[in-house]
């Protein structure tokens, strides 16, 4: 059986990268298809191939930066891959991987991490944080966007089965697509330590700076509480405004090399998350080093922690706003005893790799198995003389 793997695109290696990873060990022969590719040859290994096969879109300018200037182009690239030499195509997809062509005979199986968030359910506030709000910009990134919708969903019809990344993006499928789909949730590289170490007293907050992962308001928050130390690690487009914002109990320390980020993150009181995440990997992550999350009670931080129950491991506050974000902090404090950080890394092996690979395949089988069967059981056509 000959398998081809089709991811969007391939520029930073992040928790969709972590999926394809965790799917091309199910397949190791598979082919790798993908808009473009601007991985070193060490990150490919990484993630386990050595060569991508890449659209038209590789050789345009400035590909590095402005990527996403590229998004119209985007559909008819995707649909330039000709795949009709593989028997089982697996699309990974959070853009526009899912609408590569296949035929009748080809099983296709589409992994999507999410519709195309900014051009659908968050599309106004896509639009705001790029400040095309109004004006002709704005217009032509409405009208942009408008086709995008479109054509996606026009191409949800060809997968035929559908996995999705969390119970949240499930409902978004139906919404958007009005199709069901399976749950299997990432996979998730857990703690592996020889030694745990002592908890320190900070409060930890990890993400790139930009505006959508809503660190503002977690800044603003431990600026009211000048007694409890926050550590703010990542880099991104907001990170001098933010340091401006912050007090002297807040420190940023940057983009942190993966082991440093964990260190920190096991010696953390708690970690503290107020975007809204399909799922968000880096929650369990946290988990995973023992430490409890105090996260938003939206989309799939509600799946991945526990909040409530005999064995807790985080809470939520229900905005984003740095006043629900004090309140859940000083409620925290007040309990932190009562949540075992031993409960905290037993439920991220809810989520770990092996499991998500056993589960992978097991659905992918069973669906070769419906689409054999739904082959064998065609009728044999009449003609009519």
């Amino acid at each position: 059986m000959r398998v081809a793997i089709v991811h969007d695109w391939l520029y930073v290696l992040g928790g969709a990268e972590q999926v394809l990873r965790e799917i091309l060990k199910c397949y190791p022969d598979a082919d790798v298809f993908t808009l473009f590719d601007l991985l070193s040859q060490d990150d490919r290994r990484k993630l386990g191939f050595e060569t991508s096969h890449t659209s038209f879109l590789q050789k345009m300018p400035f590909l590095k930066r402005h990527h996403r200037s590229y998004l119209p182009l985007m559909p008819l690239a995707i649909e330039q891959f000709d795949l009709s030499s593989y028997d089982l195509v697996i699309s990974s997809s959070a853009a526009v991987a899912k609408g590569v062509i296949t035929g009748p005979d080809q099983l296709h199986v589409a992994y999507v991490h999410s519709p195309m968030r900014y051009a659908w359910d968050l599309q106004h506030v896509y639009l705001k944080e790029s400040g095309l709000e109004s004006g002709i910009k704005s217009a032509v990134a409405r009208a942009i966007l408008h086709q995008m919708r479109m054509w996606d969903s026009r191409t949800a019809h060809g997968p035929d089965a559908i996995i999705t990344n969390s119970q949240f993006v499930a409902r978004r499928v139906r919404k958007t697509y009005g199709r069901d789909s399976r749950v299997i949730y990432p996979p998730v590289t857990l703690a592996n330590r020889d030694v745990i170490l002592p908890v320190g007293h900070h409060f930890l907050a990890a993400s790139r700076l930009v505006p959508y992962k809503r660190i503002e308001p977690i800044v603003r928050a431990f600026n009211e509480m000048p007694d409890l130390e926050l550590i703010v690690a990542g880099d991104g487009p907001e990170a001098a405004r933010l340091k401006n914002l912050a007090g002297p109990n807040v420190k940023f320390v940057g983009f942190v090399p993966d082991k440093d980020l964990r260190d920190l993150m096991t010696t953390a009181r708690a970690f503290v998350f107020a975007a809204e995440e399909d799922f968000g990997i880096v929650l369990v992550e946290a988990q995973s080093e023992g430490t409890p999350v105090l996260a938003l009670g939206k989309g799939g931080a509600r799946e991945s922690i526990a909040a409530s129950g005999p064995r807790p491991t985080g809470m939520f506050f229900d905005k984003p706003d740095p006043q629900s974000i004090v309140e859940c902090v000083r409620s925290f404090v007040a309990r932190e005893k009562t949540i075992s950080r031993l409960d905290c890394r037993q439920r991220a092996t809810l989520f770990s790799a092996e499991r998500f690979r056993n589960q992978f395949v097991a659905a992918v089988n069973e669906e070769l198995e419906r689409f054999r069967a739904g082959d064998q059981g065609l009728e044999t056509p009449r003609l009519i003389a």
